[in-house]
């Protein structure tokens, strides 16, 4: 019979790197990873939480820093356009007010929930971590599969077609395609040229536009107060709000696809989770820059629907199509004021895009780390080359499937079907993180948890994942969804078929081909040049004892 020793030596490994937590580390919760100190089976994956957390920039991320990341994630141009498809979508104001409001409430309740996991795994990576420390067995699927989500789906071609689209527009040029494609894909080099090679430039950058952003967004919630106080050209601008819930829809599916856009626009509460390696104090600053940035986000958002519900009439909007900031500043200031918006827009939609190429280099890294088969061995694709301090080569798996998206698919059909194809798979997997909460509280109740979260709020969350994960496949109001000529539930099925393909990758890599060549993996670490360390596995050939008669 076959000796496998896979699941002894990392039992072993994490077993003999923990000692006993004194009293003095359990009561100041600064760096070390108390749950997994504690109880060492806890621990997500094969490396240790010092193994896990060298190399790179270190700690250097305060509370400042993290609550930019978390406002430069979530507001990219989500709230400038998709307000108009949403109202489309749900069909009254009323029921367009509460999905953002409904946004808001399900994503402080994911918030909550993913404090009290990275609170007790404070190292980055977010889901990954997560999925590891409750989906053990089989060994790395939850991992490929995650994996597979995060590199196919992690590019960012719709801000940087924005960007571009914004620009030309300021500057008083026709949108060409390919004009368009090629200052996108300038973006798209240029954002990863700054991580890559000067990260504490690029972190500046983004600080910078995240206050930006901050600033245009009270700009605009400033005007709609002064539209509802009848001191400017907009007639009658509460017209919108008598009868607000007048041709509400009554189908499931297009509450969920407005609930996707709206999730959508909300989408990085959780940002700070994927560096927390870079953190400093990770589990006293996750518990402040958390509810701090997303509560910024979130009033905000509230607060410009309002405007621009006093500036429009329901029909403007709804035919505004992704201008709808373009329509409220052509009302509220007239036609001059459209090309200064075109810059405000560009300019945010260039820091949604430099914030999520940050957090996705850092995953992309963290996969690498744990051993995830890509292509030209993990030793590269894991490390900070070349600076030793920001992961280079995780920006570049950042870049490929960006580039991709860029050039091929025309943007008319590929920008609400590519909203609806990211937020999907994203769906299922906070199914499997929330149950694997009810897991972890089940099976390690005396586990270190610095923050833990109140258990109406993690069922609340999970039904409404479950909704949005069943509700796309019933049937729209107007028969054929948000994508024509695409069938409304081809997102659904792109998005499963993503997951099945990281089954699939899992199987080969782990079943298919040692079974087929005769080995076995048995994990190893490496620590590289730069201090990182990573999981890197050997090919064993199977052995075979003689059992005597």
């Amino acid at each position: 019979m076959s000796v496998d020793e896979d699941e002894r030596s990392t039992n072993a490994t994490a077993g003999n790197s923990q000692r006993p937590v004194s009293e003095a580390e359990s009561s100041s919760v600064n760096v070390l990873e108390l749950a997994t100190a504690k109880d060492p089976s806890l621990n997500p994956g094969d490396l240790t939480f010092d193994e896990d957390t060298a190399g790179g920039l270190g700690r250097h991320l305060g509370v400042f820093s993290c609550t930019m990341l978390i406002v430069g994630r979530i507001i990219g141009t989500g709230i400038f356009s998709t307000p108009s498809s949403i109202l489309g979508s749900v069909g009254s104001v009323g029921a367009s007010l509460m999905l953002w409001v409904l946004g808001f409430m399900l994503s402080f309740c994911g918030l909550f929930v993913w404090l009290e996991y990275g609170t007790m795994f404070p190292r980055s990576g977010g889901e990954k971590v997560y999925l590891e420390a409750v989906y053990k067995r089989p060994r790395y699927l939850a991992t490929v599969i995650f994996a597979t989500i995060a590199i196919l789906l992690g590019f960012t071609a719709s801000g940087c077609i924005i960007f571009a689209n914004n620009i030309l527009i300021a500057a008083g040029h026709a949108p060409d395609r390919w004009i368009v494609r090629g200052i996108a894909l300038g973006v798209m080099t240029f954002v990863t040229i700054l991580h890559g090679f000067t990260p504490k430039l690029g972190l500046l950058v983004m600080n910078g536009l995240s206050v930006f952003k901050i600033a245009i967004l009270l700009f605009v919630v400033v005007s709609g107060w002064v539209v509802l106080s009848g001191h400017t050209r907009v007639q009658n601008p509460g017209a919108n709000f008598h009868d607000v819930f007048a041709g509400s829809s009554h189908s499931g599916n297009d509450y969920a696809t407005a609930t996707f856009k709206v999730l959508n626009a909300y989408a990085g509460w959780s940002n700070v989770n994927y560096v927390l390696n870079e953190v400093k104090d990770p589990i006293r600053t996750l518990k402040i820059a958390g509810p701090l940035g997303l509560g910024i986000c979130a009033t905000l958002y509230v607060l410009a629907n309002v405007a621009y519900f006093a500036a429009a009439t329901k029909e403007e909007i709804t035919n505004s199509g992704v201008t709808v900031a373009a329509l409220f500043f052509k009302n509220v200031f007239g036609t001059q004021a459209q090309r200064a918006l075109s810059v405000f827009v560009a300019l945010c939609a260039l820091g949604n895009v430099i914030t999520v190429t940050y957090s996705a280099a850092r995953i992309n890294q963290e996969l690498a780390k744990a051993g995830v088969p890509l292509p030209f061995g993990n030793r590269f694709w894991a490390s900070n080359w070349p600076t030793g301090k920001s992961p280079l080569p995780g920006l570049v798996i950042h870049l490929i499937p960006s580039v991709i998206v860029i050039l091929l698919p025309p943007p008319e059909v590929a920008y609400p079907f590519i909203l609806n194809v990211e937020g999907y798979p994203h769906q299922i997997v906070n199914v499997f993180i929330v149950v694997g909460l009810f897991w972890l509280r089940y099976k390690k109740p005396d586990a270190v948890r610095p923050f833990k979260v109140w258990w109406p709020i993690v069922i609340f969350f999970l039904a409404a994942a479950l909704f949005l994960v069943i509700a796309p496949f019933l049937p729209p109001a107007n028969g054929v969804g948000d994508t024509p000529p695409l069938p409304y539930y081809l997102y659904c099925l792109v998005g499963i078929g993503i997951i099945v393909l990281g089954v699939v990758y899992w199987a080969v890599w782990r079943i298919v081909l040692p079974h087929v060549f005769g080995y076995h993996l048995v994990p190893r670490k490496e620590t590289l040049d730069d201090g990182t360390v990573i999981t890197l596995f050997s090919r064993q050939k199977l052995t075979y004892a003689v059992i005597p008669e």
